[in-house]
């Protein structure tokens, strides 16, 4: 990606029933900057999943727990060798929970701390640090109920303000939840002395209800890591209010199977946008570029956009939109397998997935396969902006 040479090693330990968000953001966006990471989890190899959930609010106290993706490990928890890795990412949700029950995986997030190396744990994570008697004297946040498990582990317990809270003490950064990422990923990198280049750009990504969750987190907040400023909108919901998103899912059929993700929140309002003031767009894929393409509010913002020589990114099925703005003759691009024929009715050249990696950039063009291909896909947009990372 952005490093060159050897990049830096990141480990992240993974289990059942951790946060949606809180593992597949840092497993893509630290890719996309040019880090090499490797998700693990005892009895578990290279290839496997594990399961992950996410959370809504409720009436109640508490909130409820839904099953969200599935998460394909990369390498084999048995076989790595602790001290080749130059940090540790722990996810959260349930877990940390049983991951602090194993000797293995307690000793292994012990390495990190007694070698000072950059440990970055959110939510529930720090439960196995907890359990390695490697928490005393140091000053955390978390998910807010581990506050007292964490006191009595002997740690200084910061309660979170909001749920995007983060903490720093040495080598250890914090967090609250995934609505902290840009901070708590951002900590991360300089931690690993990371420093970031060309970050003073605007990006606006357009949104639509049932866009793939992962297609609108992954980018908005690997962006927001980077120092970039970035801004939600939609053409029918107003800034404060929130849209659906859809998790796709490749299950054992045909096609892949649909469940609601996360929702997320609008930052501006569309009447409200300057457009010449930014300098990006990005558009989501999912089903909701089939409504936006029916809009010619977002269609008349992606002609600006595009005639405009500003970069335009758009991944999976927001090359929908590209063809009904018509936008597309002459232009090379790649797309999720089944918006193809809407590429090369518009008149485009149709770039096969696999032979571009994912992602195909054509002048001031960024477009992507899907989600898989997330670090690709973020790390040539970041090229094309002039946005660099460096260890």
């Amino acid at each position: 990606m952005t490093n060159l040479g050897s990049p830096k090693k990141i480990l992240m330990l993974c289990g059942d029933y951790m946060e949606d968000l809180e593992a597949i953001v840092p497993f893509q966006a630290l890719q996309a900057f040019g880090l090499s990471v490797d998700a693990v989890c005892p009895d578990k190899k290279s290839g496997d999943i594990c399961r992950t959930v996410l959370y809504r609010t409720t009436p109640h106290q508490t909130y409820s727990e839904e099953r969200a993706h599935n998460f394909t490990l990369n390498a084999t928890f048995d076989e790595i060798d602790v001290s080749s890795y130059d940090g540790l990412v722990i996810p959260g949700a349930r877990a940390p929970e049983y991951l602090a029950t194993y000797e293995s995986v307690v000793k292994m997030a012990k390495h990190f701390a007694i070698f000072g190396k950059p440990i970055a744990s959110i939510c529930h994570g720090s439960l196995i640090l907890a359990a390695g008697g490697v928490l005393k004297g140091r000053t955390l946040t978390a998910f807010p109920t581990l506050g007292p498990v964490l006191v009595t582990a002997g740690a200084n317990w910061v309660q979170p303000e909001t749920m995007a809270s983060c903490y720093v003490d040495g080598n250890l950064i914090t967090g609250a939840a995934y609505y902290g990422h840009a901070e708590f990923i951002g900590n991360f990198i300089k931690a690993l002395k990371g420093t970031v280049t060309g970050f003073n750009k605007r990006i606006l990504v357009l949104c639509e209800d049932f866009m793939e969750e992962y297609e609108i987190y992954v980018p908005f907040q690997s962006l927001q890591i980077l120092g970039c400023h970035v801004d939600s909108v939609s053409p029918k919901i107003e800034k404060g209010d929130r849209c659906y998103t859809a998790i796709h899912e490749f299950e054992g059929d045909q096609n892949f199977s649909e469940k609601n993700g996360h929702e997320f929140e609008m930052t501006t309002t569309f009447k409200d946008i300057d457009a010449s003031s930014y300098d990006a767009l990005v558009i989501p894929g999912g089903r909701g570029p089939e409504y936006l393409a029916l809009n010619q509010d977002a269609i008349n913002l992606v002609k600006y956009f595009m005639n405009s020589g500003k970069v335009v990114a758009s991944i999976g099925y927001g090359q929908q939109i590209l063809a009904a703005a018509d936008v597309l003759k002459g232009k090379k691009c790649t797309a999720y397998p089944a918006a193809k024929l809407h590429v090369v009715l518009a008149g485009a050249t149709w770039m096969e997935p696999d032979s571009v990696d994912g992602c195909y950039a054509d002048g001031n063009l960024v477009t992507g396969v899907g989600w898989p291909k997330h670090p690709q896909f973020i790390a040539k947009l970041m090229e094309v902006l002039g946005v660099k990372v460096s260890f």
